[in-house]
């Protein structure tokens, strides 16, 4: 990102410069005079590349399914203004994306904690987003995935009260349906002695609340929403697994494979498909 001019430091140089008096000549002055407007106009010009300019870009590389290369772009948008909500979204997205399958540890984890903060920040400037409010869900419960069971379930609360919060704003979110359909998932794939712990010495008695049966309705929503998003199908399919219904699983997985690609991990969701599809 281009750098604005430091006009004291661009006065100082020419006052300094051994070619040019400025105190001899009008024409001197007038030459000064011209290119110290021409400067101003210059970092006018640089200032004035727009958070909106950055974001543009970055929505480019996104769709090139470049998710590394957008963020920089946003978090550009950022620097131009803090509080651009789009690009905070768009940044907690993208980061998120990174971190899923980074091979790394410490590179999925730093992903996972940038997108939550960006997430944090939208939230912040738009409490009445549903978008903020779905991405910090969406960040926390990437970061929650990759724990234990027992930390696993410290992330539950925070995660269900934003998809919530998401829902409330937007009943038909298919991101914030998707995230309920995954927390009644997670919190039933946990061992009992697990939940135990988070209904009794956590104080989750809300994961009291959580069922197959809300797994499998809030996941088909997202899919009766966003019919063609290939992370709705993936999970659909492994909720059914979960309850022994094969013959929908089947047909989820094989929407997986069928349906074209349209983000940055959909190929590693096609190849799981796939793999799962051999299985059965």
């Amino acid at each position: 990102m281009t750098a604005v001019p430091d006009l004291r430091a661009v006065r100082s140089r020419m006052a300094e410069h051994p070619t040019i008096d400025l105190s001899r000549t009008n024409e001197a002055t007038m030459r000064y005079t011209l290119l110290l407007a021409a400067t101003l106009l210059a970092a006018q010009a640089v200032s004035a590349q727009t958070a909106r300019e950055h974001v543009a870009t970055g929505d480019s590389l996104h769709a090139a399914m470049d998710p590394a290369a957008a963020l920089k772009h946003y978090e550009a948008a950022l620097v131009a203004d803090p509080k651009d909500y789009d690009a905070l979204i768009k940044a907690s997205r993208d980061a998120v994306d990174v971190g899923e399958f980074a091979g790394n540890k410490d590179t999925k984890t730093q992903m996972y904690r940038a997108g939550e903060l960006y997430a944090r920040r939208a939230v912040e400037v738009n409490p009445q987003g549903a978008d903020g409010h779905f991405y910090l869900a969406r960040a926390l419960g990437r970061t929650a995935q990759s724990l234990g069971p027992r930390d696993r379930v410290k992330y539950a609360k925070d995660v269900r009260s934003h998809a919530m919060d998401a829902l409330k704003i937007d009943p038909k979110h298919p991101g914030a349906l998707h995230v309920m359909g995954m927390w009644n998932a997670e919190v039933m794939r946990l061992s009992g002695p697990t939940r135990w712990f988070a209904k009794n010495l956590l104080g989750g008695q809300i994961f009291g609340s959580a069922n197959w049966d809300n797994a499998t309705r809030y996941m088909e929503q997202a899919v009766a929403v966003e019919p063609n998003r290939i992370s709705h199908h993936i999970d659909l399919a492994k909720i059914y697994l979960d309850t022994n219904n094969k013959a929908r699983a089947r047909e989820e997985f094989e929407t997986v494979v069928r349906v074209p690609a349209s983000d940055y991990n959909d190929r590693f969701y096609k190849a799981d498909a796939e793999a799962q599809l051999k299985k059965l």
